[in-house]
């Protein structure tokens, strides 16, 4: 097991029944997204974010719920779009998680 000092996260995946949409508002944030398929698995867009940690959208599945989840990020305000200012945001993604956004 690991020392709890030293976990991190290294993938988190989002499921989406607005892929587009929400590729769109997480890429206004900064991300820089890449459109992935492995194998027979849907395709989805991934981006490495700066701590090496994946962040991926999936199409949702009937059987998933998608809105269960509170997200924080820190991003370089300057380029999102439109630029955040410095400071901590809520702001809520298409499927409707809250997004507390840090803008430095």
């Amino acid at each position: 097991m690991t020392d709890s000092a030293t976990a991190r996260v290294t993938l988190l995946v989002l499921y989406s029944p607005q892929l587009e949409e929400c590729r769109r508002f997480y890429q206004d944030l900064g991300l820089d997204f890449t459109a992935e398929r492995h194998g027979q698995g849907p395709e989805h867009h991934a981006a490495v974010l700066g701590d090496g940690t994946v962040f991926e959208l999936y199409p949702a599945r009937p059987d998933r719920r998608t809105d269960a989840l509170r997200l924080g990020l820190a991003v370089n305000g300057a380029r999102a779009t439109p630029p955040l200012a410095r400071g901590r945001h809520l702001l809520t993604d298409p499927d409707g998680r809250t997004v507390e956004v840090h803008a430095t």
